[in-house]
């Protein structure tokens, strides 16, 4: 895209890692496109596997709400998509229809979890880190004592949910509130599928309980996901997900010194995931 080449760009701030997986980052390209890049073989390798997986799903009929790419290249490498305006849910959730919004994640993630043969051969979508046996073993100390026997019940509990494994689809695997953009109500990309991959439907919807108060959200992306495909998602096995992700998250930041993500405790995120279990029945 020689056009491109004279407009400026302004680079995120490159910090300095120890571990090359994540020796990458991200520019805006004179405020009208995005570019993403690499500078390590592992990192590399996920932007590639990112560049073969939008060209394949950009491809008529495309998946809805993907980002507009401008111009490709594996050599060298560099991904350079349409910048659009808008926001993060979590910057919005507080001020949506959450049943409008749990429709447009519906219709995104039946379009995806419908595409695995346009893609042919992908790996499996890497799962949270923390297994139950860690947050059995470690995250007891970070919470209060009438709390630990409620987290290992809870990772008992999930152990069994997800014992019996489920056919895989075509997942996003890291569909969080931030890798998605929103102008008002109306969803406008979910962007960053660097790791997108196979495993089972609901792992997709694994951060969904915790955005936002309350369930609204994940429970309207699942009525509005079964009404479009006829595929009724458990919601036992959402959950079971969104507990090794959100204990997992807490884990590692109280290990690491780093606040979490809205500033609050541990204890009081074992607080809130009761309540999802109660609003949930389960």
């Amino acid at each position: 895209m020689p056009d491109l080449s004279d407009l400026p760009i302004v680079p995120r701030e490159l910090v300095n890692k120890d571990e090359p997986t994540w020796w990458s980052s991200s520019a805006v390209l004179g405020n009208r496109y995005f570019v993403k890049f690499a500078w390590s073989r592992p990192a590399a390798l996920r932007l590639a596997h990112e560049i073969a997986v939008l060209d394949a799903l950009s491809r008529e009929p495309a998946v809805p709400y993907l980002p507009k790419v401008v111009a490709s290249s594996t050599d060298p490498l560099l991904l350079v998509t349409e910048l659009v305006p808008g926001r993060s849910l979590f910057e919005i959730i507080d001020s949506i229809d959450r049943d409008k919004a749990g429709r447009q994640l519906a219709h995104f993630l039946c379009s995806l979890h419908q595409s695995l043969d346009r893609v042919g051969d992908v790996p499996p979508a890497p799962l949270q880190p923390a297994t139950t046996d860690t947050l059995r073993d470690q995250f007891g100390k970070w919470v209060r004592p009438e709390q630990r026997e409620t987290v290992i019940r809870w990772c008992d509990w999930t152990d069994s949910v997800l014992s019996t494994p489920r056919p895989p689809v075509l997942v996003h695997a890291d569909l969080h509130g931030g890798n998605q953009i929103w102008y008002g109500d109306q969803l406008r990309a979910i962007v960053d599928l660097e790791t997108a991959g196979l495993a089972e439907p609901e792992y997709d919807l694994r951060a969904l309980p915790g955005t936002g108060p309350g369930v609204e959200l994940v429970t309207a992306t699942m009525h509005h996901y079964r009404e479009d495909t006829g595929h009724t998602l458990d919601p036992a096995r959402v959950m079971a997900w969104h507990l090794r992700t959100a204990l997992g998250d807490a884990l590692w930041r109280s290990e690491a010194g780093v606040p979490l993500p809205d500033h609050r405790t541990p204890p009081e995120w074992i607080d809130d995931l009761s309540a999802r279990f109660t609003s949930l029945k389960l």
